[in-house]
């Protein structure tokens, strides 16, 4: 850990560990042309400078999952993952297993994490917008 490391804000190690989670879910299967342009989304996004996206970008394994601290951001952040998932408009099964991983990392216990995945995987395009995710996402439960 650098020197300047010690003295990150809370905010920013928070980016940096969900921007990695992006990277990861999107290297998982080769990053695809849509990615790219959906992760430089992120990077701006995210508030993630040049030299720790290329960081990220080479070993996004280095950043641990730092769940936000909120029911709000935690659904903001697993509504960001299915948009990079689904920016090439399908899922694999690396994806797929880890999307389920992270929604743990985030603070779901599995059975909830579990429910959030597949109730994603079938209400999800790609271009649902967060307010639309997260009514689609609680309907019915």
């Amino acid at each position: 850990m650098s020197f300047s490391s010690l003295f990150e804000s809370g905010e920013s190690a928070r980016n940096k560990s969900h921007f990695a989670t992006i990277v990861s879910l999107a290297q998982s299967s080769g990053i695809k042309e849509e990615e790219k342009v959906m992760l430089q989304r992120f990077k701006s996004v995210l508030d993630i400078s040049d030299a720790d996206f290329e960081d990220i970008m080479k070993d996004p394994s280095k950043y641990p999952v730092t769940p936000p601290n909120t029911t709000e951001e935690r659904i903001q952040w697993l509504h960001d993952l299915f948009k990079i998932v689904f920016a090439d408009h399908r899922m694999d099964e690396p994806e797929h297993r880890l999307l389920r991983k992270y929604a743990v990392a985030l603070g779901y216990n599995d059975a909830d994490a579990e429910y959030l995945v597949e109730r994603s995987i079938e209400i999800f395009n790609g271009h649902l917008n967060l307010e639309d995710y997260r009514y689609l996402l609680n309907k019915n439960r």
